[in-house]
């Protein structure tokens, strides 16, 4: 029987081929000869997955195999493309794939059994609230929005990429924690039975914070995504539609709300309904961004062949190696590549909820479904702005767009899930009677001692 860390590398395999062939091909086509030097930045990164796979090896054999090769071929995929736009942003992006990989390695070692997390839930919440009220008296405003902290040297960080995930730690343990209360109603609000006051408190203060905190930063998008992650767990931990319905209805009156009051909401919205209205302005990206749709076609024009950059260097659409590094991939892949890479990222979201579905204990069930939902929604949001699906919100892809921090935060959600996976396939071993008490022993882990 293949193990499940053999069939993981044989499906590294492919992420290999796509970053090997993909920078080649770029490569080739911006110098019209054949070229394979870049393929040394493919190696380095196909040594960090080949380090993950290692280390999952050595603390996590029984992880789900699937999961880090998706990602790899995600990966793979974002190199390609940001090597296509400009081969420093590839570099610059392969040195946080390495700090990502030190931070995946490092969660497998420290954490051996991520249930230690529930213990600290409420410093978990209470430091989301620090970090985001760091980011608001420290923060540096970048194109309208405060998300950014600069460090000595220059160096940018966006601590609201971490913030997502200390948020869906601590709603995951206080939802196990109270799941009995949260599912048996004692009372109605709006009309809808709902549990008391004081068990919803705690939850709704964190969140309220962090929203309001968020909103304070011009952050909307990541409002969206934490308010998202929450109906879902609040439905997985209670089972009740009902939360789930009212919560969207919540959600639709306070967007409503917003876009009656911020001017910046209003003109992302204009600009999502009629952006033919002014194609040189407010419309200007999301124009630009169905025409190279339209362009990319069934098959695509070829990696190293769209009218992506300009002669001087600088995209065509602003912002292509981050929230509209999907418009890119569509270009040059087509239709067929786009469909490639949504169907990469529901077979990503398919395992994790798979993890959490499998999953033996309630808080393991909330925190992988919280993680790959976020993740999920994130993708959803930014590709459904993308092609005009929905307004365009400042997310990034995940795996793909361009951002140390976004990069780095998402292989230390992926290191997680297979941590939670890892503890729920290892191997049982029923303990056996002993003779000098003369009693069965409760059953145990093999990894325990």
């Amino acid at each position: 029987m293949i193990s499940p860390r053999t069939r993981e590398a044989g499906f590294l395999v492919p992420a290999a081929l796509v970053g090997a062939l993909g920078v080649a091909t770029v490569a080739t086509a911006r110098a019209d000869a054949l070229r394979t030097g870049p393929v040394a930045t493919v190696a380095i990164g196909l040594a960090l997955l080949v380090a993950m796979h290692v280390a999952l090896r050595l603390r996590a054999p029984q992880a789900d195999p699937y999961v880090l090769p998706t990602v790899g071929v995600l990966t793979a995929i974002g190199m390609v493309t940001l090597y296509r736009i400009n081969p420093d942003l590839a570099r610059d992006q392969l040195v946080w794939l390495g700090v990502a990989a030190v931070v995946f390695v490092g969660v497998l070692l420290v954490m051996p059994d991520h249930r230690v997390l529930e213990r600290y839930r409420y410093l978990i919440g209470i430091l989301a609230v620090v970090l985001l009220l760091a980011t608001a008296a420290f923060g540096t405003v970048i194109y309208g929005a405060k998300l950014w902290i600069t460090l000595p040297g220059g160096q940018t960080v966006q601590p609201g990429e971490v913030v997502k995930v200390l948020i869906v730690i601590f709603l995951a343990g206080y939802m196990r924690d109270k799941r009995e209360l949260l599912a048996v109603p004692t009372r109605r609000i709006l009309g809808v039975p709902a549990p008391p006051m004081a068990v919803l408190g705690p939850m709704l203060v964190v969140l309220g914070l962090a929203l309001a905190l968020v909103a304070a930063l011009n952050d909307f998008g990541t409002a969206l995504m934490f308010f998202g992650v929450f109906l879902a767990m609040i439905y997985v931990a209670t089972g009740r539609a009902a939360y789930a319905g009212v919560g969207a209805g919540l959600f639709l009156a306070g967007a409503v709300a917003i876009w009656a009051a911020v001017p910046r909401i209003q003109d992302r919205v204009d600009s999502w309904l009629h952006p033919f209205q002014d194609t040189q302005d407010r419309g200007y990206q999301m124009v630009q961004s169905l025409y190279a749709l339209a362009d990319g076609g069934v098959v695509g024009t070829g990696l190293g062949k769209g009218f992506l950059v300009t002669e001087s260097g600088r995209p065509v659409i602003p912002f292509l190696e981050t929230d509209f590094i999907f418009t890119a991939v569509g270009t040059e892949l087509g239709f067929i590549g786009a469909m490639g890479v949504l169907a990469l990222i529901m077979l990503f979201v398919a395992r994790g909820f798979t993890i959490a579905a499998r999953a033996n204990d309630g808080f393991s069930k909330l925190l992988a479904t919280g993680l790959t939902a976020m993740l999920g929604l994130q993708a959803f949001i930014i590709v459904g702005g993308v092609v005009r699906l929905v307004p365009l919100t400042g997310v990034t892809l995940p795996f793909l767009s361009y951002g140390g921090s976004s990069v780095v935060t998402n292989f230390g959600i992926v290191a997680i899930l297979l941590v939670i996976s890892h503890r729920t396939d290892r191997p049982y071993r029923p303990r056996v009677k002993r003779r000098d008490r003369g009693a069965d022993e409760a059953p145990a882990w093999d990894d325990e001692p």
